[in-house]
């Protein structure tokens, strides 16, 4: 995910799912007591439905209450079309998703687009399919840092001596880009103070409600925070941008059948828009549009990144 546009010279049943959150620890909790979908019990055996049953994890890029419904979408018609109950995990963090895929607990997941190359190398992750544009390419959102608009604040070098809500540790655009930024702006680490929000829509509450200087707003939540009448752009400026960031890739453990693989992968890109719409207008997709395929090529920019920042699964 050529040169790197990223560096510088750089969604039926209508039975619910079952959701859970995922802890750190690998604990699976029961967050959200749902019904799974699923397919016979014909089908438990299948290659289609190893242990009768698919494992589907989604990263938590947006506030549970609008993610999880949306997810639920995608993951019950991808169950209708392979016959086999999908049990959906919303996880807690970044880590705690990848962490569970090398543990062999989720067979398929939804991950950010950084979130995917450590995948890559802990669980052999495989990028199977991502949010189609509507005209058969990847779509893509960028990450950005915001203001209040009368701030003194101009750029990112002119955020020495403030303070920064970031999302999450691991996060591609609430994260390692912003830093990223700050490096190229010859900014040290003790330069800014940095707070860890907890989330993209952390970050931007903390910037509306003024107790940050400055926040990574990424152009997802941007939308999905003007939409809802949450967030005023008008009173906040951009001090920087990012080049677009290629959209959340849908994965599969590298370990599986590779019968498995290639069923789920038709499966993803033969759903209509209307059950990929849902979950892909909170990643600012619209219209809504088929998922289309990728490989680990779509995200060569996010290895390149990582390796520029030297970072590794500690990082997240």
């Amino acid at each position: 995910m050529a040169p790197s546009p990223l560096l510088p010279s750089n969604p039926e049943f209508t039975v619910p799912v079952r959701a859970f959150t995922l802890a750190t620890s690998l604990a699976v909790v029961a967050a959200l007591s749902l019904t799974a979908c699923g397919g016979s019990s014909d089908a438990a055996e299948s290659v289609t439905c190893p242990g009768g049953k698919i494992r589907f994890g989604v990263e938590p890029f947006e506030d549970p209450a609008k993610l999880t419904p949306a997810a639920e979408v995608l993951a019950d018609a991808l169950g209708e079309s392979l016959d086999c109950e999908v049990e959906l995990t919303i996880t807690e963090d970044y880590s705690a998703e990848v962490l569970a895929m090398e543990n062999g607990k989720l067979d398929i997941a939804m991950f950010g687009p950084l979130g995917y190359v450590f995948a890559s190398g802990r669980a052999d992750a495989e990028a199977i399919a991502s949010f189609g544009d509507g005209k058969g390419q990847v779509s893509s959102y960028t990450a950005g840092i915001w203001v209040p608009k009368d701030s003194g604040i101009t750029s990112v070098g002119g955020l020495k001596g403030h303070s920064l809500a970031l999302a999450s540790v691991g996060s591609t655009s609430g994260d390692a880009l912003p830093r990223k930024a700050m490096l190229d702006a010859g900014l040290k680490k003790d330069d800014v103070k940095v707070n860890y929000a907890g989330g993209h829509p952390e970050a931007l509450l903390a910037l509306s409600k003024g107790t940050v200087d400055a926040a990574e707003i990424n152009s997802q939540q941007l939308a999905s925070a003007t939409a809802s009448g949450t967030f005023d752009a008008s009173e906040f400026r951009k001090v920087w941008g990012s080049d677009p960031i290629p959209n959340d890739p849908i994965t599969v453990r590298g370990d599986l059948d590779a019968e498995f693989k290639k069923a789920v992968t038709d499966a993803l890109l033969k759903l209509p828009p209307d059950k990929v719409g849902k979950i892909g207008a909170l990643l600012d997709v619209d219209p809504p549009a088929p998922l289309i395929a990728v490989d680990k090529s779509t995200y060569q920019p996010l290895f390149d990144l990582a390796a520029t920042l030297h970072l590794t699964e500690k990082d997240v």
